[in-house]
């Protein structure tokens, strides 16, 4: 049987990547995102477009995330899997530059982003007994650094723990949680930097398919296990 996985920031990046490793390995993938151009171009680089779902959707909003789901159990029934990817921040970052703006848009995608989706799929997950939900954190959501920004950091040790109560409170109900948190990973984010790195300096960071390999460990894990933390940073 054909599982169903979710994967929030399928557009590029760590969500592109992890989208089409999991088409590779056999799954129907829902990708969600808020550029449809750029969930277009995910399907057609897996080249199995009947394995792929697009769903434009702002996961800040509740509505539209619920939305969301209802359309992807109506056309596969219950997903399996979740992984929230999705994230974002701006160049005007530090505590003197945030505007309340930029620091309400970073919380709803990284922390308020990741719990919708969470609260939309964790019924039918409960009901079956079964479910992964694997969120890309960073290790700024283990420790508070300048670069990245208070909104930023804050949702990231949000999202923390997000992932710790799921595995408190569900995991006796068939359901584990994993917090991915890398370094610095060579993706489209790097050009909100208010200094975006040399393109000389992104090889040397982490690839997209690193953090892919990291997620596809807590997936593939027998369901007996979980592994609830996975800090990976380059080598340098």
């Amino acid at each position: 049987m054909i599982r169903t996985a979710v994967v929030t920031g399928g557009s590029s990046g760590v969500g592109r990547a992890t989208a089409l490793r999991l088409v590779k390995h056999g799954w129907r993938v829902a990708i969600v995102g808020t550029r449809a151009g750029a969930l277009a171009k995910t399907i057609e680089l897996s080249g199995k477009p009947e394995h792929m779902l697009a769903c434009p959707c702002d996961i800040g909003d509740p509505n539209a995330v619920a939305a969301m789901a209802r359309r992807v159990t109506d056309k596969w029934g219950p997903a399996e899997l979740l992984v929230a990817a999705a994230g974002t921040n701006v160049p005007g970052r530090s505590l003197e530059n945030l505007s309340l703006d930029d620091y309400r848009k970073i919380i709803d995608v990284n922390l308020n982003g990741a719990y919708f989706c969470a609260a939309a799929f964790l019924p039918d997950m409960r009901r079956n007994n079964r479910g992964t939900i694997v969120v890309v954190n960073s290790l700024a959501g283990l420790k508070a650094g300048a670069l990245s920004g208070p909104s930023y950091v804050m949702s990231k040790f949000g999202v923390a723990g997000l992932v710790q109560s799921i595995n408190a409170e569900e995991n006796s109900r068939g359901i584990r949680a994993t917090s991915v948190f890398p370094g610095d990973i060579n993706t489209p984010l790097l050009d909100k930097r208010p200094s975006p790195p040399a393109m000389e300096l992104r090889g040397a960071m982490l690839q997209p398919d690193d953090v892919t390999d990291c997620v596809m460990l807590a997936v593939n894990l027998p369901e007996r296990v979980v592994v609830e933390e996975i800090v990976v940073r380059p080598r340098n």
